[in-house]
């Protein structure tokens, strides 16, 4: 049992991530197993994204999840399933800002415009310098 206050947090700290890590685990667990009892594109893509999942929040490694989901898709192969085709993600666009903002921001860029670019100095590149031979006597 840890003495010293640091190390008493420590330990609580390592006990919530190796519970949070465990459950992140399950869930892998889980979705390969579904995956695996009734391999459809549905239950393919939620296995990869739980792989993503735990890449990304560095539970495994990339290339290992790159490596299982590569054979998730061999499985899915062998059983005639066809990955799920991406969806077009679609963002609404803001609705139109109030026309003192939409005002103020042209003129500030008509004020920057307005400023001549500044010249650079000019720079002569010197002439290499000539290499001369040694005479041998």
């Amino acid at each position: 049992m840890p003495i010293i206050k640091s190390a008493k947090k420590a330990a609580r700290q390592a006990e919530k991530r190796t519970a949070h890590n465990g459950q992140i685990k399950k869930a892998i667990k889980a979705a390969l197993k579904a995956f695996k009892a009734n391999p459809t594109a549905e239950n393919l893509s939620k296995a990869q994204s739980e792989y993503d999942k735990a890449a990304k929040k560095g539970l495994i490694k990339k290339n290992t999840a790159s490596r299982r989901k590569a054979n998730l898709v061999k499985i899915a192969k062998a059983a005639n399933v066809k990955p799920a085709a991406k969806k077009a993600v679609k963002t609404a666009k803001p609705a139109a800002k109030p026309a003192t903002k939409a005002a103020a921001k042209p003129a500030a860029k008509k004020a920057t415009a307005a400023k001549a670019p500044a010249k650079k100095a000019a720079t002569t590149k010197k002439p290499a310098a000539k290499k001369t031979a040694k005479k041998e006597a």
